[in-house]
């Protein structure tokens, strides 16, 4: 029941015009700023191991625009899931569009690991490559609220987008890639002790999951890293293809894995660096830590 009230919902709200949609979206970001305590002390305890160099001040205006990002990116999110949603591909830019079949072209027969974060709007961008004629599988997490769960899925369902719960995605993510198809991999997330290596994450050991590391290597596929860029007007986006990460492959599995899982993760820091204020700095990134290192977080 819940469910079909937010999609109710969420039509109704999608037929506002755009600039209104765009306001309340600036609004909501500035407003969950304001009033989001616990998230902001998360996040500015981030940005001080990202840039320490940065002042406070400095910190905290990173952190704004990011709020603001987010609430932009939750507007776009109700176009997407209600109506007229096709016409947020006139607001995507595809920067080298071509690469994908440069990747066939060298692998024929395999599929794409497309390396992304929660970076700009994140849930557009697998949106946006449906409606280009690129659709992506994606690996889901199951949300804890079911009801916001399941309109997630209808959402990416609706645009084009395969999911893959995580829970079962080992098999699924390898016959998807056997059969040819781009899987998404958000790749910023703290992982469990049991499933992680650590890694830097801005000069910071952070618990990362070796699986996309074994994966690669058992599937023998490239690995991409592609992030949708919100431009300077804040209302058109970019979808920027990287180059394809070198995968290191030797006798030694264990250094291999710890190896590639740094270099997944530094290529998502080298973006970040680039573009900090449209990542999502809330996320309790360093929660796991290596064994006799204190708590990042209170």
């Amino acid at each position: 029941m819940i469910f079909y009230a937010m999609v109710a919902a969420m039509h109704a709200l999608s037929l506002l015009p755009d600039f209104v949609l765009y306001q309340l979206g600036i609004a909501g970001g500035w407003l969950g700023y304001l009033l989001d305590g616990r998230h902001i002390r998360i996040g500015l305890r981030n940005l001080a191991f990202a840039f320490p160099d940065k002042d406070l001040e400095e910190r905290k205006r990173i952190l704004r625009a990011s709020y603001v990002n987010l609430g932009l990116s939750a507007a776009e999110y109700i176009r997407l899931g209600g109506f007229f949603y096709r016409r947020l591909k006139r607001r995507v830019e595809y920067n080298r569009f071509e690469y994908w079949a440069k990747m066939n072209r060298r692998y024929p027969g395999k599929g794409v690991v497309i390396l992304t974060a929660h970076f700009g709007n994140f849930e557009l961008l697998p949106a946006a490559h449906a409606l280009y004629g690129y659709p992506i599988t994606l690996v889901h997490h199951t949300q804890r609220f079911l009801a916001g769960d399941a309109l997630m899925t209808y959402v990416r369902q609706r645009a084009g987008i395969k999911v893959i719960r995580k829970h079962a995605a080992a098999r699924a993510v390898l016959k998807s890639l056997k059969a040819g198809e781009l899987v998404g991999i958000p790749f910023d997330q703290n992982a469990k002790r049991s499933e992680a290596v650590f890694v830097p994450f801005f000069g910071e050991p952070a618990a990362t999951s070796s699986g996309l590391a074994r994966l690669v290597a058992i599937a023998e596929v490239p690995v991409v890293p592609v992030f949708l860029l919100r431009q300077r007007n804040w209302r058109r986006h970019r979808i920027e293809i990287l180059d394809e990460i070198p995968i290191q492959r030797s006798h030694d599995v264990h250094a291999d894995i710890e190896e590639n899982t740094c270099r997944f993760t530094g290529a998502i820091e080298d973006f970040v660096r680039r573009y900090p204020a449209q990542f999502l700095w809330t996320h309790r990134r360093y929660r796991t830590r290596p064994r006799g290192m204190q708590p990042v977080y209170d």
